[in-house]
């Protein structure tokens, strides 16, 4: 994980007396794996985006802390038995992530309510005032459902923002724990739910079982003018299909912090999709996002050194 200098000093006083080392190429950006580093396998402790080869193959790491609130590149079996061989934890940065990128998705859930997209681009065309069209057009949450598919931390968040505003909500995972704050089913119940919703939010990692879950079939299942957010990732919807469903007018708006690939290139079609809004992967970012992760780490390493329970805790 890449520091400033000053970033390094002031967590080398806190982990005092432990011994701080670096990766000889590190990372810029939560979204890559660190390289091999032989640092990492000699360590009892990874902070970062650490390679998984490093963390297979090392004998003496016993708590790997991830920067990202995702996983995805870790959720292996062999990994998965490599840890439990050795009594080690793997812990993402889920609580760093949880608001601000719940705040994102509210955001993008009150403009579409509010038509902020349909007053800018007037705006910035044709400034006509459409006071007639708009007024009657624009919705307040309390008639309204939203269904949050990947219901974990950031949903729980999501959740708590949505309550003032009196929406209906539902959750949908791949494992219901059963102590969730809402009603929530499993992913096999995804298709009954979705016509239910006038917004459809998507928080779904990437893996092989998400790639493209979000195609055609499921947009025309959508109730017709539904919103569709992504603040997941971005393979998780084929965006042809989503690109079509705007263009008929089955999806009346599609609010995007992730694409596939990324960056998007700058002649893609959702760009000029309407009612399409894009934002550059930043719902979870803040303006402390580095102090917040250097927090969430040592307090986690504070209780991996007295053996109490760790938070967010993937493995």
């Amino acid at each position: 994980m890449h520091l400033t200098p000053v970033e390094r000093q002031e967590l080398a006083k806190r982990l005092s007396p432990h011994d701080l080392s670096h990766a000889d190429a590190a990372t810029t950006t939560n979204l890559v794996s660190g390289t091999a580093d032989n640092a990492c396998r000699a360590a009892d402790v990874a902070f970062g985006q650490p390679a998984v080869d490093d963390l297979l193959a090392s004998e003496s790491l016993k708590f790997i802390q991830l920067t990202s609130a995702g996983y995805t590149r870790y959720d292996r079996d062999d990994l998965r038995a490599a840890l439990r061989s050795r009594d080690a934890a793997l812990c993402t940065s889920s609580g760093v992530y949880d608001d601000p990128c719940a705040q994102h998705v509210m955001s993008f859930i009150l403009g579409h309510n509010r038509r902020l997209l349909d007053a800018y681009a007037d705006q910035t065309t044709t400034r006509s005032w459409r006071y007639k069209l708009l007024r009657p057009a624009v919705r307040t949450l309390g008639d309204e459902k939203v269904l949050i598919i990947g219901f974990g931390a950031i949903g729980r968040r999501l959740v708590e923002l949505l309550h003032p505003f009196h929406a209906q909500v539902r959750g949908v995972r791949r494992s219901p724990s059963g102590d969730e704050p809402i009603e929530v089913v499993s992913m096999a119940e995804l298709d009954e739910q979705l016509p239910w919703a006038d917004h459809v939010v998507n928080l779904l990692p990437s893996s092989s079982a998400n790639t493209r879950l979000f195609d055609a079939p499921r947009f025309a299942r959508m109730k017709r003018g539904a919103a569709f957010y992504n603040v997941g990732r971005g393979d998780t919807v084929d965006q042809a299909a989503l690109e079509h469903a705007l263009r008929d007018g089955q999806i009346s708006g599609a609010y995007l912090d992730v694409t596939h690939p990324e960056p998007l290139p700058a002649d893609h079609p959702l760009w000029q999709a309407p009612r399409c809004l894009i934002t550059p992967h930043v719902a979870g970012g803040t303006q402390k996002e580095m102090q917040k992760l250097l927090d969430h780490f040592v307090t986690n390493f504070e209780r991996f050194i007295q053996a109490n329970p760790l938070s967010n805790r993937v493995m």
